[in-house]
């Protein structure tokens, strides 16, 4: 029988897994749905698609890793499932952190004024380049899954079957190859698009800050179209750096601090790692007309039905 408050962790937990889900299968349906009707997607919505599909897909192999792990500890870490599971996982967060990069990089390419001849360059060729970015991130989170589950089996199994001495227990041993190779092995991986997003959003600032000043010095309202798109997008770009840093600092903290399953603490920590995946989806919709207005018409049905 489970603690009170760890089975509402826990029930909380689900509750935004299969917020989650909704939010990132809507994106998904919706982008699916116009790419159908139209037969191609502008390249916001082509990278909308793909981060829905990696996140809605995280938030339905993660729960397994996680309530197979609660449930049975020891025996889960040396199964095959555990392996398949944590392949699926690394792939699918390499290539959401470099999705979620790629669409802020593209927010201010789009927006951002600059007469920089580089930045003119990205502006007119980004847009192009997008598929191509996309199939750079899926090869790069390859890679970097190669390198994870080299970590994982040969390492990790290796020494679980053959190698455990009785100085050095499980738990031992799990947090110092999390401390010695995985949390390097994030750190680097995740830099350069971390890197990446936190330039778009300074060269945004910095583009609203010299139309303000423009404005003003040419007596224009403030509140012109320009401006309301710059702040729009950087508003957009700020909520998603809060969450964008809770998990990438998460993410560090989980190679560093090892928290079993038993701990009052295991539940609340997995609700902080899939904030961001959770979260992140209803930020998207509600910053995108066409899904706003869909979605908006959604909860008012839904309100219709449940009133009658």
């Amino acid at each position: 029988m489970q603690p009170p408050l760890t089975v509402f962790f826990m029930l909380l937990f689900v509750l935004l897994c299969f917020l989650g889900s909704l939010a990132n299968g809507f994106i998904v349906l919706m982008m699916s749905r116009e790419w159908l009707r139209q037969g191609r997607l502008s390249p916001s919505n082509t990278i909308l698609l793909c981060l829905g599909v990696s996140r809605f897909s995280q938030q339905c192999f993660g729960p397994v890793y996680i309530f197979n792990y609660f449930l049975h500890p020891v025996e889960f870490t040396k199964s095959l499932t555990r392996q398949i599971v944590c392949l699926h996982w690394d792939f699918m967060n390499s290539a959401t952190f470099w999705f979620s990069t790629w669409l802020s990089v593209l927010f201010c390419i789009k927006i951002a004024n600059f007469s920089h001849p580089t930045f003119l360059w990205l502006k007119w060729r980004l847009p192009s380049l997008v598929p191509w970015l996309l199939l750079g991130s899926v090869l790069i989170s390859f890679v970097v899954t190669l390198f994870f589950f080299w970590g994982n089996h040969n390492l990790y199994q290796d020494f679980l079957i053959r190698q455990v001495s009785g100085n050095m227990s499980h738990r031992e041993w799990n947090r110092r190859l999390e401390t010695d190779y995985f949390m390097p092995l994030k750190l680097v991986t995740m830099s350069l698009p971390c890197s990446l997003f936190l330039v778009s959003i300074l060269l945004l600032m910095n583009s609203l800050r010299r139309h303000i000043r423009r404005m003003q010095h040419s007596a224009h309202n403030v509140q012109d179209p320009s401006a309301q798109a710059h702040t729009r997008a950087l508003k957009m770009l700020i909520s998603f750096l809060i969450l964008y840093a809770m998990s990438f600092v998460s993410l560090v903290i989980d190679a560093t601090v090892f928290i079993p399953s038993d701990s009052l603490w295991y539940w609340p920590w997995q609700i902080t790692l899939y904030l961001c995946m959770s979260i992140h989806p209803f930020i998207l919709i509600l910053s995108n007309l066409k899904l706003r207005g869909v979605f908006r018409k959604l909860l008012l049905l839904a309100r219709g039905f449940r009133v009658t």
